[in-house]
């Protein structure tokens, strides 16, 4: 038995947008939710303690990389994600299909499975949907993503319709080995879950058919893949539009891989209740961090003596104590804690505005919610901030 369960509470009248809270073995999950991305059992640049202080109640592990690095079997052997990264609350890890598909010309996809090479040492590797289902109880994943293949874009309708059934028959062969391992010592899983992703591309016809497919096979949360891999936003925006309502309204509606503050709000008013998104750690790295009214660039020179937070009506312990000048220092010297202050900011800044989206949709003041948030932060320019211009 899974021992994930669902509630849905508020619905919104003017849009699709819902909040509810999902119960795993590691907790219960607050939706809509933004999950930080921890490819190798970390999320970059923040300690475990400082997402618990951020209260991240989910965050997600990758199957692809933990499989070439540490290796399955030694996370196993160690206790499990959960207690070999000493992370108490849940976790989910994805498939491994994206990261292959990713790899281009150093995979080749069959119907047994996908043959690659190790972006580590060139080593050959092969992942099918029963070694996916493997690697991933091993880790002991409160939810497990079934193994997929991300649908290129562009895409012909038939080359998006070839996917999407090769993606089916490897989601009824995960379905198949999740349920056979699990309770067996090969699994660290407390009660897993495995959710089923949907494919087709922009196509609503094969979005249907692939939701049908999967439907027929029975899956404990769905989620939408294949969107945010170059389409144009209106095409992911008319996908999720067209798709998240048709979802099944007692399980969790994941978006994979989606998006900015923006996507986020306007995918839950679409009906979206999970998301994760690696843009607020990889952008702070780099030295962007996002704000009330935009996105901000810190090193640039403009901020050299400017004593200002990074955004005034941000709580976050980065903006009650550290200035834009020396954030901007940091960067300049190369120092790593520049990394970790502005990381800890954007993460602060995602989950805080999932927070207004749970308690406007609460409210019943979503609409209003949606339209100041997207006025502000679409309408701000970036460097510029509430005091700046009236």
């Amino acid at each position: 038995m899974s021992h994930l369960s669902c509630q849905f509470f508020e619905k919104d009248p003017s849009s699709e947008a819902r909040r509810g809270q999902i119960t795993t073995a590691h907790g219960t999950i607050e939706t809509p939710v933004f999950m930080p991305v921890g490819t190798q059992g970390t999320v970059k640049a923040l300690t475990q303690e400082m997402l618990e202080t951020l209260d991240a109640r989910i965050i997600l592990g990758n199957t692809y990389h933990l499989f070439l690095r540490p290796g399955a079997e030694t996370v196993h052997h160690l206790g499990g994600l959960h207690r070999f990264i000493s992370w108490p609350r849940a976790i989910l890890t994805d498939s491994g299909g994206y990261q292959v598909f990713s790899l281009g010309d150093l995979r080749r996809i069959r119907e047994e499975g996908v043959e690659f090479r190790s972006h580590l040492d060139g080593s050959r590797r092969f992942i099918s949907p029963e070694i996916s289902m493997q690697i991933q109880h091993a880790l002991g994943s409160d939810i497990i993503m079934a193994f997929d293949e991300c649908t290129p874009w562009p895409a012909t309708h038939r080359q998006a319709l070839e996917s999407l059934e090769l993606t089916t028959r490897w989601a009824l062969r995960s379905r198949t080995e999740f349920d056979r391992l699990r309770d067996t010592p090969a699994s660290r899983a407390s009660s897993p879950s495995l959710f089923g992703i949907v494919q087709g591309s922009v196509y609503p016809d094969l979005r249907q058919r692939s939701l049908e497919q999967l439907l027929e096979i029975g899956f404990e949360g769905y989620a939408i893949g294949g969107l945010s891999v170059g389409e144009e936003k209106s095409a992911m925006y008319d996908t999720v539009e067209y798709l998240a309502p048709r979802l099944p309204a007692d399980k969790p509606r994941y978006l994979m891989g989606v998006g900015t503050p923006a996507d986020l709000v306007e995918c839950v008013a679409r009906g979206v209740d999970m998301f994760d998104c690696v843009m607020p750690t990889r952008n702070a790295r780099n030295g962007q961090v996002f704000t009330s009214l935009g996105r901000l660039n810190i090193r640039n020179a403009r901020h050299a003596r400017d004593e200002r937070p990074i955004d005034s009506e941000c709580q976050c312990l980065v903006c009650r104590r550290y200035s834009r000048a020396y954030l901007r220092h940091l960067y300049q010297a190369g120092e790593i804690l520049a990394s970790t202050l502005c990381t800890y900011h954007n993460i602060a800044f995602y989950l805080d505005t999932m927070q207004g989206i749970r308690q406007s949709i609460a409210l019943g003041e979503f609409a209003a919610f949606r339209s100041r948030f997207l006025g502000r932060y679409l309408g701000g320019t970036v460097d510029d901030l509430s005091g700046d211009r009236q």
